[in-house]
């Protein structure tokens, strides 16, 4: 119950609304800052960030790690390498974080507000990430990728926003302290030459050569469909190569359109 409540306490007193374990516990994580006392021995007390191995480095003990640990359990580590060097009799150790920054997730890309957000409830979503960073841009993509770490391994999750805005629990994944919600640049072609409206333009899933065109706001007076070129670069050579596709044949990304102008 010590646990518990010192947990809960600290959670009130650092104004996370989230700083618990499954277990009830909070567990330190790299980039925490904490405070250790030591009672009667006030000449030990140190603050200190915790490394990204997880360790931190106190006065006589050296470096400990404490990262994935509880609170608790910190304390009973650091206070049984003072016991064990012989420099403090009965040690009774206290941490305190300062700063709980283990409980913070990032989102990066193409997102209205981009930044590091702190876990506001105990199975805060996907989706519930994305409400905070202000939503996907307009030249965001239509999936978004999450990365972590589950069960000590890495996790990496491509979601489509089809299935996270139908409420598919499956694409709706809870997060964890340390994820990475990216959004990429939404895939987008090029038309110029004989069109209403040349310029760059969103590729819409299936989007075809003739939707790419209407796009563009359809072809000028002067334009023709005949002798239209695909400007398309070759993924593993980089070579551009210069295509004549059906008007029905589906685009891909970064194709660049060129409309001819009719001879007749």
């Amino acid at each position: 119950m010590r646990g518990l409540a010192k947990t809960a306490a600290i959670c009130v007193v650092t104004g996370w609304a989230v700083c618990a374990s499954a277990g009830g516990e909070y567990l330190l994580s790299p980039g925490d800052v904490i405070r250790i006392t030591v009672f009667e021995n006030p000449d030990l007390t140190t603050e200190a960030r915790v490394s990204e191995s997880g360790q931190v480095s106190f006065p006589l003990v050296g470096a400990t790690q404490v990262g994935g640990m509880s609170v608790a359990a910190a304390e009973k580590r650091i206070a049984g390498g003072l016991k064990k060097g012989g420099y403090v009799l009965e040690p009774q150790v206290i941490i305190f974080p300062l700063e709980i920054r283990g409980n913070q997730v990032s989102v990066l890309g193409r997102v209205n507000r981009a930044g590091r957000f702190p876990l506001e409830t105990s199975n805060m979503r996907v989706a519930d990430l994305l409400a905070l960073a202000g939503g996907v841009a307009p030249d965001g993509a239509d999936v978004v990728v999450l990365t972590g770490m589950r069960d000590g391994q890495p996790m990496r999750q491509e979601i489509p926003l089809t299935q996270l805005f139908s409420r598919d629990p499956a694409a709706n994944v809870e997060l964890a302290g340390g994820d990475i919600l990216f959004v990429d640049r939404a895939p987008i072609f090029y038309v110029y030459g004989e069109v209403q409206k040349p310029g760059a333009y969103r590729i819409e899933p299936g989007m075809t050569l003739i939707q790419a065109l209407a796009t563009g706001g359809g072809l000028t007076n002067r334009g023709t469909e005949r002798g239209m070129q695909v400007h398309r670069r070759d993924a593993s050579s980089g070579k551009v190569d210069v295509l004549s596709i059906d008007r029905n044949a589906p685009l891909r990304a970064d194709d660049v359109i060129y409309v001819k102008q009719s001879l007749f």
